[in-house]
């Protein structure tokens, strides 16, 4: 399969072709929200035949879906709650993603999990950690992941020195996977395109239509980059939105469907060389869990869980925030933290579903952690759900929508590797070679197999033009400039913060936000944009003044004055405000936010 790349044309094409879904010429299915959900619904629909198309009012991922813990799980907590069949199936998942899916992007990180007594902690701990490994075995095919593991008070000084001695007796060790969420969203986008679906991002939905009989039958939608109205027919839309799932709903003009609230967690992120270990940690506190994740050159430490009633757009890690993650982390570590080591930070907002649904709703309760629902004919709704279940929701939604139609058209998810994985195990192979062909570092090779998987062939082929590609960036040495150029050639990027947040992760890599790669940067985004000098300025403008906005959020004490500090700054391409109380802009207080499953306002 050749793999689309996404580019401003691409998407100019789509928005033509969403334009003319006219009567007769319907959508069979138009997905409102570009986070893993909605992506992953894409990807469902388009690969059972159907007709799809995509909107998303920021970037691919930007909300909840480029903001989790970056793990790939089945939730041990869950079988503290006996719900074996959530945890197989997320076991299912991880293990799919890990061995067929996407191999290039889904990677083994082991754990420990301290252990303070001797006997009775080590055998409840161990039996619940060995069931997790059994429901792991029913996965059919060979195991993904080694077996748990007992260790030592000798064997956690081997694996991480920086553990106090006085924190624990020993541990249970085991296996789960890790993500970069925002480029699974992108790289899930990017096939569904592969496959013929119409995907426009930065694109609001401000509208839901309907015909005289009540049916919802598509969307009015507005490309924020130049106020462009279309109109889109489809025969189901399907609403994908995350913490926004009831500004989404009002849309359409009902009292029916799901209710959500938004809970925030925050992440911070310390140089690796900080703490000395080669696993992670998970430790109990009494909010939440809180993980001590190596990856690259860092370490994320995370999670809160506290309620937000704010603005749905722009959670923040507040002064306090920080200290709570930083207070937890010191009680294990011996060498504690401080506000000085931290390099960045992220804040992101899980959608929690509420009990029950409003009057006058059809739903579908095909999970404890997931809903289907359809408060009027024609739209569907999905909310709740983690990131690690993203397909098996997708399959959910599809299925509601097209309901007795859905016998005969299956999902095959389950069975479609996502771009890049294919002739990933080829390159792993070549890496010596492409090491000395082209001087990078085996860092750098793991690096970019890790990012591309056999995408990294298209890297190959922009550096063969330009040999200048090859080379680091300048002020930000763990990327190529490649990279950058084929975020902007192949990627779907339409501004500077784009890169910066979620095509690289410079945001919260670097001490400076990547502030000192910016110049760099943008030259080689707007060289293939076709920026002007002023064009190029207006983002590098709008980039710095996120930036400092967001550092000055992240020393106010809670989130009301976070927010304030957050929003003096204006977005490079702001919502369409839809009126009180809709909040499809992320302004109706009160409302739901943030979980691996969630996207961003209606069309994000």
């Amino acid at each position: 399969m050749r793999t689309a790349a996404l580019t401003p044309e691409a998407r100019q094409k789509a928005l033509d072709a969403l334009e003319q879904s006219g009567e007769g010429n319907e959508l069979d299915v138009l997905v409102v929200g570009g986070g893993v959900t909605g992506a992953g619904i894409a990807l469902d629909a388009v690969t059972r035949g159907l007709r799809v198309g995509i909107v998303e009012a920021q970037d691919w991922g930007s909300g909840t879906s480029s903001r989790s813990s970056k793990l790939v799980h089945g939730g041990l907590r869950y079988l503290q709650m006996l719900d074996f069949h959530l945890v197989h199936e997320a076991l299912t998942e991880r293990d799919l993603l890990l061995k067929r899916i996407a191999p290039h992007l889904v990677r083994p990180v082991s754990f420990l999990y301290p252990l303070e007594h001797h006997v009775w902690e080590r055998a409840y701990v161990g039996a619940g950690v060995a069931l997790y490994d059994v429901l792991a075995s029913v996965v059919p095919g060979n195991r993904a992941m080694p077996w748990h593991r007992h260790v030592t008070r000798a064997g956690m000084d081997r694996l991480f020195p920086d553990l106090r001695h006085d924190a624990a007796v020993g541990a249970v060790r085991y296996w789960d996977a890790s993500v970069d969420d925002a480029r699974l969203v992108a790289t899930l986008v990017r096939t569904a395109v592969s496959y013929g679906t119409h995907a426009a991002s930065r694109t609001q939905v401000v509208e839901l239509t309907r015909r005289g009989t009540g049916v919802v039958n598509g969307a009015v939608v507005e490309d924020l980059e130049t106020g462009r109205r279309i109109t889109v027919r489809a025969d189901q839309v399907i609403n994908a939105t995350g913490v926004w799932t009831e500004e989404t709903e009002a849309l359409a003009g009902d009292e029916g469907g799901l209710r959500v609230l938004a809970s925030k967690g925050i992440h911070i992120v310390v140089p690796r060389e900080r703490i000395r270990g080669d696993v992670g940690l998970i430790l109990q506190t009494e909010k939440s869990v809180l993980f001590v994740i190596p990856w690259s050159r860092y370490w994320v430490i995370g999670t809160t869980d506290t309620p937000w009633e704010q603005e749905l757009t722009h959670p923040i890690a507040t002064a306090a925030d920080i200290d709570y993650v930083l207070e937890h982390a010191n009680a294990v570590l011996a060498q504690p933290l401080t506000r000085d080591d931290i390099i960045g930070t992220w804040a992101g907002l899980r959608p929690l579903l509420q009990p029950g649904t409003k009057a006058g709703t059809s739903s579908a309760k095909v999970s404890r952690e997931h809903t289907v629902a359809s408060p009027v004919p024609g739209l569907t709704v999905i909310a709740g759900g983690k990131l690690t279940t993203y397909r098996v929701m997708a399959v959910d939604a599809v299925d509601f929508a097209l309901g007795e139609r859905a016998r005969a058209l299956p999902s095959i998810t389950d069975r479609i590797p996502l771009a890049g994985a294919e002739g990933h195990a080829v390159l792993q192979r070549q890496a010596r070679r492409l090491s000395s062909t082209y001087g990078w570092s085996r860092a750098m090779i793991d690096h970019l197999l890790h990012r591309y998987g056999s995408l990294l062939t298209e890297i190959i082929e922009l550096v063969d033009a330009d040999p200048s590609l090859g080379r680091p960036l300048e002020h930000a040495p763990a990327y190529l400039r490649a990279e950058v150029a084929y975020a902007a050639s192949h990627e779907g990027v339409l501004h500077l913060e784009d890169v910066m947040i979620h095509r690289t992760r410079l945001v919260y890599e670097q001490r400076d936000r990547g502030l000192g790669a910016v110049e760099e940067i943008a030259d080689l985004v707007g060289e293939r944009l076709g920026w002007s000098a002023d064009q190029r300025a207006a983002e590098i403008a709008s980039y710095t003044a996120r930036c400092e906005a967001e550092e000055a959020a992240s020393h106010e004490p809670d989130d009301a004055a976070a927010e304030a500090a957050r929003l003096a700054v204006p977005d490079i391409t702001p919502l369409v405000p839809l009126g009180k109380g809709t909040g499809t802009g992320g302004t109706k207080p009160g409302s739901p936010t943030d979980s691996p499953a969630a996207a961003g306002p209606a069309g994000t």
